[in-house]
């Protein structure tokens, strides 16, 4: 059962694995209820398949200590039974940048009890120091499945329907979904299968494995926002290696916050939603110069759409979070009782809203198409023999000019920094965040950390600064949504919001001609 997968891949893919580890590919696709027989039947899969395929009822039961260890420690145990048999399975998370690649050890036990004896030394802490006795059964699952093996041109791929449920105790959650797993070839056909599936039914990418969904039903764990993840990036990589890098970790990092988003429970989900899209149109503004490939464009502007949609949200997040919060601090005198219910009210329209575009299957395309690029590295496609001889430079070369320009052009967005208005403004914090994500996915690259990480440093606290001129800005917008409710209590409130910001922004104009100066003064790093 530990026999590690045949996967190769021809392209140089970001999210195939290396020959010598047991791992599992595999894409999730969330159905409506009573969606999977229509798509039993697509075109595609019977003309692919082997044969009519098998079903089964699955019984799955997931283990851990009462102090959810494992949980904590990203792994996840199960023991399912099919008939007569018993496989053991322990996964762990998926690496940065490769979402649908998890390591996993199975073996076959004697019933539903683990056996972590019958794992490899090599899974290590704390699985190596546990004993049996120290685990007890967390949630199970109850499915039935039925699995085809669809032989594609590039590859094969085995396709479950899978119809159940989820159970924790009292508690139930119903289960419908399509999983893709890669038994061979090219991890790009997955993408190309779930994109055919959406022209059936509307599906939505699963962002969340059972393991999260069975200790969410068990013991209320709300899932955390995630934030960007550090890549090594070295000198050693090529120019194509570094965009499929890049491509891979923006693209992890908007499905590891996507459900915090649309769940709503953390403010925190929305933002890093739109970090991760703001870092991935910056990867396509950064090579699209020198890589004139339309793949780039396409994606930049399905990630624009969905910056737009997570906008709303994420002005009423800081509004509520950041200014209502800190002037009812300064000024408990007042009653800021209604504007907090009028905020509410526009927070939880504008979650509404959020809520149904993420559910929209554009989205759902957005997000395949994303990892198709990746998988694939569509940016290879419809481009000449110069951009072609560019991917394949070292990414030293190419980061010096990337960086430079950059630089350059801040400084003249920036030119006459005390006229600038506050579009003006805006338009130099966009290039400002362009710089920035640049410094920071190319910094490992450059020896004098000292020098660079001053720079970045200074960079950010002058981003920051016009973000607090920017918010200011936005607030005014926002209160004039609420202003036609005709409270006095809320006028007083709003009043008093108008006033605290003029005094606000008074030291936050100071504040950022400071931030400012002490970014010119910086010298650059690159290029040394």
């Amino acid at each position: 059962m530990n026999a590690p997968q045949p996967v190769v891949s021809d392209s140089g893919a970001a999210i195939a694995v290396r020959p010598a580890e047991p791992a599992e590919i595999e894409l999730k696709l969330l159905a409506p209820q009573g969606a999977l027989e229509k798509l039993r039947e697509m075109p595609v899969i019977v003309q692919h398949a082997r044969n009519r395929g098998a079903f089964r009822r699955l019984e799955t039961v997931y283990y851990d200590t009462p102090e959810r260890l494992l949980f904590q420690h990203g792994m996840s145990l199960r023991v399912r039974r099919s008939g007569k048999h018993f496989i053991q399975t322990l996964k762990l998370l998926p690496n940065i940048g490769q979402p649908l690649t998890r390591r996993q050890w199975e073996a076959p036990v004697d019933d539903v009890s683990p056996d972590l004896a019958r794992l490899p030394a090599e899974v290590g802490d704390p699985v190596a120091t546990l004993t049996n006795d120290a685990l007890v059964p967390v949630f199970a699952t109850r499915v039935r499945r039925h699995a085809r093996q669809l032989d594609l041109p590039d590859a094969s791929v085995e396709i479950a329907f899978d119809e159940g449920t989820i159970e924790a105790g009292e508690r139930q959650e119903a289960l419908s979904e399509i999983e893709l797993e890669l038994k061979s070839g090219n991890a790009g056909v997955l993408f190309d299968l779930g994109t055919q599936l959406l022209d059936v039914a509307p599906l939505q990418v699963g962002t969340r494995s059972k393991t999260e969904r069975g200790y969410a039903l068990a013991f209320d764990v709300v899932q955390p926002a995630a934030k960007a993840e550090p890549l090594s990036i070295t000198a050693e990589h090529a120019v194509d290696d570094v965009i499929a890098l890049l491509l891979g970790a923006c693209w992890h990092h908007l499905l590891k916050n996507h459900a915090v988003a649309e769940k709503g429970s953390d403010p925190e989900g929305v933002h890093q939603m739109r970090v991760a899209l703001r870092r991935l149109r910056t990867v396509c503004a950064l090579f699209r110069r020198d890589i004139p490939s339309p793949a780039f464009q396409t994606i930049n502007s399905e990630a624009r759409w969905l910056m737009q949609q997570l906008g709303p949200a994420r002005d009423w997040d800081v509004f509520a979070e950041t200014t209502v919060t800190l002037l009812v601090a300064a000024a408990p005198d007042i009653d800021f009782g209604s504007l907090r219910e009028a905020v509410e009210r526009q927070r939880k329209s504008s979650y509404a809203a959020l809520q149904t575009a993420l559910a929209d299957l554009r989205c759902s395309r957005f997000l395949l198409s994303l990892g198709q690029l990746v998988e694939r590295r569509g940016w290879r496609n419809e481009i000449d023999s110069e951009a072609l001889a560019v991917l394949s430079l070292p990414m030293p070369t190419l980061a010096n000019k990337i960086l430079a320009r950059l630089h350059r052009k801040a400084l003249r967005r920036g030119a006459h920094f005390r006229q600038l208005n506050v579009d003006a403004q805006h338009d130099l914090r966009i290039d400002l965040k362009k710089l920035r994500y640049a410094a920071e996915f190319f910094l490992p690259l450059y020896a004098t950390h000292g020098p660079a990480r001053r720079y970045a440093r200074r960079l950010a606290r002058l981003q920051t600064s016009l973000g607090r001129t920017r918010d200011i800005a936005s607030s005014r917008i926002l209160l004039e949504a609420i202003r036609q409710e005709g409270q006095p209590a809320l006028h007083l409130a709003i009043g008093a919001v108008a006033g605290w910001q003029a005094r606000d922004q008074i030291a936050a104009a100071k504040a950022l001609r400071k931030r400012w100066r002490q970014f010119k003064a910086t010298p650059a790093f690159w290029g040394r």
